[in-house]
């Protein structure tokens, strides 16, 4: 449990820049409204709020990414790491206690966007709540990346990347559009990465549908504990260095 007053640090961290966490709120919430209102002009339906919400909401999580790795890239970038590894955390110790004050961040984010859902429409249920349970453990996976790229990149370098990456759960998650319209090789690289895993898990759990959850947040959780796994073995191998 040593990492706990590491993870208060980075708590008080994540508090100073409260612009960049209302940003990763806001404009999942603007995305959610804008395709709401668009679906109410089109003849066929492409964004109803059902598939449209575990969409967003695990869109969101990309924010999440880029908290982590510019909260990690910045303490490389400066001189604060290099003290603290004169004390006797391991890192495992260093990674966790920068997941976990996120988590937080994420149960936000995933509860802001089905407030806001079930005013656009969205019918409340029970349902919704295993939907957040669900978010919950894929918000890792999402924090596990922005953890590994804060570990190989600078605060700078991690802006670029996260460009990237956005653009890679938007396309390849299943959020916007069936990765099927695009074509069988499109749809089996979308499947054999994690993000559209993770919408179909979470649409899984909003429609009460529990047996077709297991499958995909199993793919999730392996991506996620890989990806830590090998956040922590590069830490550790920079911390050698």
């Amino acid at each position: 449990m040593r990492f706990f007053s590491f993870a208060s640090r980075n708590s008080k961290e994540l508090l100073r820049d409260p612009l960049t966490l209302l940003f990763g709120i806001g404009l999942p919430l603007t995305i959610l409204l804008m395709f709401s209102l668009m679906q109410k002009n089109l003849p066929f339906d492409l964004y109803n709020i059902e598939n449209l919400t575990p969409g967003v909401a695990v869109f969101s999580f990309s924010f999440i990414s880029l908290f982590s790795g510019m909260l990690i890239g910045r303490d490389r970038s400066s001189s604060f790491l290099i003290r603290l590894f004169a004390s006797p955390l391991s890192a495992s110790d260093y990674i966790i206690g920068y997941a976990f004050p996120l988590l937080p961040a994420a149960i936000l984010q995933s509860a802001v966007c089905f407030f806001a859902a079930f005013f656009l429409g969205l019918p409340f249920s029970i349902n919704a709540l295993a939907a957040i349970i669900v978010l919950i453990l894929i918000a890792m996976l999402y924090i596990g990346f922005g953890l590994l790229f804060g570990t190989l990149f600078t605060d700078k370098q991690v802006g670029g990347i996260f460009a990237i990456f956005v653009n890679a759960t938007a396309w390849l998650s299943g959020t916007w559009f069936d990765l099927g319209m695009m074509g069988g090789a499109f749809k089996a690289i979308g499947y054999a990465l994690p993000f559209a895993h993770a919408v179909d898990a979470t649409r899984a759990a909003l429609a009460g549908n529990i047996s077709s959850v297991f499958p995909h947040l199993l793919w999730c959780i392996g991506y996620g504990a890989a990806i830590f796994y090998l956040a922590v073995w590069i830490f550790r191998k920079k911390m050698k260095g």
